[in-house]
């Protein structure tokens, strides 16, 4: 008898025990958004050549992104995954019928430092893939030409409440599995020099197997400058500005690389309603062969308006877009060049 009260005795209490480390366990939480558009390019086909939302004249699809993400104690982990031409075939790599947007795992040393491991969205760059973070729909040439993503393992540094620094090795860009090894060195340092006011420093250098979508493998580095100012309580302030380089193994000698820098000022006249403006300056670095300069150098400077009207988890975004090249980019109505276009695009995006 003796002994079945103490087997009942353990028993609740290891059930107690047990209900304890449940409600001390936190669940999983569930992100991610679904996003559907229409794109009017007025030469009659689309040409702008940034990524995503390339259909035209076409009620389409972009992505469904589905997020999730724990922590417990010092250990957590991010998966993400989307599935759709926005965040799957548009977006590299694309693995079957879905894309892996992150799937990391994260334990903090202490409160000064966390380790992160796995396949994370890129630290270059002001804008992402999902357009649910995003205030324009459409993406920037800046966002196109670096990296989406990075795989590897970073160190993260809380020096001060307005201080951090992050240095990492990663994959070349945009890959799950790196062949050639781990090659990439990156690092980005933090300052908040006050309240509604944080700015960020990248850099990323190694050896790229597409060295830049240039076709061949070569080495690459990337110095990104992002920022943002909340200058007021309706006025926000966003810059990004960035120069890459490339040098391929391919023994052509060849050298190029891009450089740029965007705006964008973001007025909220409510809650429900606010207006931005995207402005970006473009230019492809000038190409050397066999040390000859090619005069192959190009650049652009595109304009995007977007307002957005937020009804709780949905945003409708109405945008209209002037892209004005210095060569011939473009095409007119009839199939002849010009160096300028023009579109409009309606978007609703859900984010839950």
């Amino acid at each position: 008898m003796k002994k079945n009260l103490i087997l009942i005795a353990l028993g609740l209490a290891f059930g107690f025990f047990a209900n304890a480390q449940e409600e001390e366990t936190p669940g999983l939480e569930i992100t991610g958004s679904v996003d559907t558009y229409f794109k009017y390019d007025f030469s009659g086909e689309s040409q702008i050549p940034t990524s995503f939302a390339g259909d035209q004249n076409s009620v389409s699809i972009g992505m469904i992104d589905l997020g999730i993400s724990q922590t417990v104690g010092k250990a957590s982990f991010v998966g993400e995954i989307s599935f759709g031409p926005r965040g799957q075939i548009e977006s590299l790599p694309e693995y079957g019928y879905f894309n892996i947007q992150n799937l990391y795992v994260s334990y903090a040393l202490s409160d000064l430092v966390t380790l992160t491991a796995g396949y994370m969205g890129t630290f270059i760059g002001y804008e992402v893939i999902s357009p649910a973070a995003n205030f324009n729909y459409s993406t920037s040439y800046l966002f196109t030409n670096g990296p989406f993503q990075n795989a590897g393992i970073k160190a993260d540094f809380a020096i001060a409440d307005n201080f951090g620094l992050m240095v990492g090795l990663f994959n070349d860009w945009n890959i799950y599995t790196d062949f050639n090894g781990v090659s990439d060195i990156g690092a980005q340092v933090y300052y908040a020099p006050a309240d509604g006011m944080d700015i960020y420093l990248n850099a990323i250098h190694g050896y790229n197997d597409d060295a830049i979508y240039m076709g061949a493998p070569g080495k690459s580095t990337e110095i990104d400058l992002t920022a943002g100012f909340q200058l007021a309580d309706a006025f926000y302030l966003g810059v990004n500005a960035a120069t890459a380089s490339y040098d391929l193994n391919d023994g052509s000698e060849e050298k190029g690389g891009f450089s740029g820098i965007a705006i964008y000022p973001q007025y909220s006249f409510s809650d429900k309603v606010a207006l931005g403006y995207r402005g970006e300056y473009f230019a492809f670095k000038e190409t050397e062969v066999a040390g000859t300069a090619m005069d192959d150098a190009s650049n652009v400077l595109s304009n995007t308006f977007t307002l957005n009207y937020y009804a709780g988890p949905l945003t409708f975004s109405t945008e209209l877009r002037f892209d004005s090249a210095s060569e011939e980019w473009f095409t007119k109505e009839n199939g002849d060049p010009t160096k300028s276009a023009t579109q409009f695009l309606l978007a609703a995006i859900y984010k839950f």
